[in-house]
């Protein structure tokens, strides 16, 4: 079921409520649509990274919205707003909750096929929903994601990062100045939250590293089954950072597996370019959505 929740004052989304069949509770941003739907009007699905949250698109969706499209951005298990110990972690899990989302008939997405758009661990969740279930969308655009395997030491050395954090922060300004600043560190502070007179993550960096073990071990096979999987006639965009964690040679067998494939790298970008460059990401996806069947 979906339950809408008035957002705060000043906040122009309303967060729904999506309880799977298992009990896992699902947390979206509805950001709806502004008017009448126009001819080339979309559905889009935002799916944030490892320790993210749908905050992170906010700039994104607001001009996605004001380009008619309907817009949404989900908290995906173990993040957010979202059920924060799910006991099942899979990629398979995470792929179902997209699927529940499209579904979700108190979202009233209705029938038309849905944009995915995913960064890093989102993108690689898109992934795996162009495989499984082309027919449902009409696109994906992998922000910073691809099918290849994870770098020896992975979950050791996420996970010690995310251990690391000097929790609770002070402050939210503190936190981002941690975090780097910028809109980066910004964003990052976003998604804290405020209790216990600090400021806390809004996920179990346990869940985090449990969530990593299956895109890890992976070895060399990882995942490029499931790319050759997706529909050829599935449109596809690539958006890498030039300092992100792509590197030219996994999107060159991307591309090479994929000849219809478009991609595109951001110069001096790096791994969260979403947040650095929102409005470079949105110019992006509206041309590639311009030229959608």
């Amino acid at each position: 079921m979906t339950t809408p929740t008035s957002a705060a004052t000043g906040i122009d989304w309303t967060e729904h409520t999506l309880v799977r069949d298992d009990g896992v509770r699902l947390s979206c941003r509805d950001w709806g649509r502004l008017g009448i739907p126009r001819p080339r009007s979309r559905t889009f699905l935002l799916l944030h990274g490892l320790a993210g949250q749908a905050g992170e698109w906010d700039a994104l969706a607001r001009l996605l919205r004001a380009d008619g499209h309907r817009v949404l951005a989900l908290d995906q298990r173990g993040h957010g707003a979202s059920e924060r110990h799910p006991a099942d972690t899979s990629r398979a899990a995470y792929v179902a909750d997209v699927i529940a989302v499209l579904d979700a008939p108190g979202l009233a997405l209705g029938p038309a096929p849905a944009v995915l758009v995913g960064q890093s661990y989102g993108g690689h969740a898109a992934l795996l929903t162009a495989a499984a279930h082309s027919a449902r969308l009409a696109g994906a655009v992998l922000v910073e994601a691809g099918p290849g395997g994870a770098e020896p030491g992975l979950l050791d050395e996420i996970g010690g990062w995310l251990r690391a954090w000097p929790v609770p922060f002070p402050s939210r300004e503190a936190a981002a100045a941690y975090f780097g600043g910028g809109p980066v560190g910004d964003g990052w502070a976003g998604g804290l939250e405020e209790r216990d007179g600090g400021w806390w993550p809004r996920f179990d960096p346990e869940v985090m590293v449990a969530s990593l073990t299956e895109l890890a071990g992976r070895g060399e096979r990882a995942w490029w089954d499931e790319w050759a999987a997706i529909d050829t006639s599935l449109p596809l965009l690539a958006v890498v950072g030039e300092n992100g964690i792509i590197a030219s040679a996994e999107y060159d067998e991307m591309a090479r597996r994929r000849p219809g494939l478009r991609g595109v790298c951001l110069p001096g970008a790096g791994h969260d370019l979403h947040l650095e460059r929102p409005d470079v990401l949105h110019r992006l996806i509206a041309a590639f959505v311009a030229e959608m069947p």
